[in-house]
C-alpha cells in the first residue's frame, strides 16, 4: 500500500497541512516540527509522484464552514457534526462568519480558494458566488438552501414537512386559532416552514388570520417583540414560532402579562436547542437532525474532493419532541 500524507502526519503527530508545508518548503513551521516530519516521511519510505505532488501543493487541507452567526446554539450540532468527519479525514477546520457580506471572511475565503471546499449553512452568500467557485473544481455543499447547480449538492433537512407537522399537531389537538412567528422573509427554511403551515391549515379547513402572522430574525427578542404585539389583540389558542430562541422569548413575554401557558395559550417551537427542554414549562419542539445532517455534508464533501460522483440532493426527516407547553383542547 502506498504511503500518504496522512500517513505521514499521523507519524509526526501533526497536520495533514502542516506535512505539505514541510515538504514543499512553504510555510512558518518551527525546525524541531519540520525534522519530525522529515524523520517520519523518512521511516514510512514516504514518495512524493510528480503530478499528484504538483496538484496536492495547493492544497490547503483545510475545510470551510460558512455560518451567518457563530453565536446561534442552532450550529452547535451541525458544526460537531461536521468536525468529526474533518477531523477524521486527517483535514483541519475553520469557521467562516458571513456578517459583512462582500466583505465577510466567508467571501474572501471563497473567492480566493484559501479552503480545499466549503460547507455553506448561511443563507446570505450570494448564490452567483457559490456558483462561479464551484464551476472552477471548488466543492460545495450547501445546508437548508435549494440551490439548483451543477456542481453543487445539497443536504436539506425537510422543512416543508416540520412547519406541516408542527402545525398539524396543533391541529389534531383542537386549535383552530393558530399565529406564526416567521423567521427573515429571505431565509428559505423559514418560507418552506410557512408554507407547511399554510398547507396544514388549508387541510384542516381553517382560514390564515394575517393579524397572527408576525415576522421576525429568529433571534430571542424577535420573539418576545412579537409576543408582545400579539397581546395587544385577540390572543389564537396557540402559537407556532418558526424557532426555539424565538420561542423562547415569546414564552418570556407571556409570562411578564401572567398568561399561563398551556392552560390559556399553547406555544411549539422549532429545532430543539438545549435550553428549550429547561423552559417552564418544557417546550414541545420538532427535532432536526442537525448532528447526522452535519456528518453527511462533510461526508458528501469529502466524496467530491476525491473525485466520486454523487447524488445532488439530500433530504433529512423532522421528528417532534414533545412536551409541556401544549394543552389538549376540548374537542367534544
Amino acid at each position: 500500500m502506498m504511503t500518504t500524507i496522512k500517513d505521514v502526519a499521523r507519524m509526526a503527530g501533526v497536520a495533514s497541512s502542516t506535512v505539505s508545508c514541510v515538504l514543499n518548503d512553504k510555510g512558518n513551521v518551527s525546525e524541531p516540527t519540520r525534522i519530525r516530519v522529515l524523520e517520519a516521511a523518512s521511516q514510512l519510505n514516504y514518495v512524493r509522484h510528480g503530478p499528484a505532488s504538483e496538484l496536492k501543493r495547493n492544497s490547503t487541507q483545510t475545510i470551510g464552514i460558512i455560518v451567518h452567526d457563530m453565536s446561534s446554539p442552532y450550529f452547535s450540532d451541525l458544526v460537531n457534526g461536521i468536525e468529526t468527519v474533518v477531523m477524521s479525514h486527517g483535514y483541519d477546520m475553520i469557521v467562516c462568519s458571513s456578517l459583512g457580506g462582500e466583505k465577510s471572511t466567508a467571501h474572501r475565503y471563497i473567492r480566493e480558494r484559501r479552503i480545499d471546499g466549503a460547507i455553506v449553512i448561511a443563507q446570505n452568500i450570494q448564490d452567483q458566488l457559490l456558483i462561479e467557485a464551484s464551476e472552477a473544481g471548488f466543492p460545495i455543499v450547501v445546508m437548508d438552501r435549494d440551490l439548483d447547480a451543477q456542481h453543487i449538492v445539497k443536504v436539506l433537512m425537510s422543512d416543508t414537512q416540520g412547519g406541516y407537522l408542527a402545525t398539524r399537531y396543533l391541529i389534531d389537538k383542537g386549535h383552530r386559532t393558530i399565529a406564526y412567528i416567521s423567521g427573515p422573509s429571505q431565509s428559505e427554511c423559514n418560507l418552506h416552514r410557512y408554507q407547511g403551515y399554510l398547507k396544514a391549515l388549508k387541510e384542516a379547513g381553517i382560514e390564515e388570520n394575517p393579524e397572527w402572522k408576525i415576522g421576525g430574525q429568529y433571534m430571542k427578542q424577535d420573539g418576545y417583540d412579537a409576543a408582545k404585539k400579539l397581546l395587544e389583540g385577540e390572543l389564537p389558542s396557540a402559537v407556532f414560532f418558526a424557532n426555539d430562541e424565538m420561542a423562547i422569548g415569546g414564552l418570556e413575554a407571556f409570562r411578564e402579562h401572567n398568561i399561563s401557558i398551556p392552560e390559556q395559550l399553547s406555544v411549539i417551537g422549532f429545532d430543539n436547542i438545549p435550553a428549550s427542554q429547561y423552559m417552564n414549562p418544557p417546550l414541545t419542539t420538532f427535532r432536526q437532525p442537525k448532528r447526522d445532517a452535519g456528518q453527511l455534508a462533510g461526508h458528501v464533501l469529502f466524496q467530491l474532493l476525491n473525485g466520486e460522483i454523487v447524488e445532488t440532493l439530500y433530504t433529512l426527516d423532522i421528528q417532534c419532541v414533545e412536551r409541556d407547553s401544549v394543552r389538549l383542547l376540548n374537542l367534544s
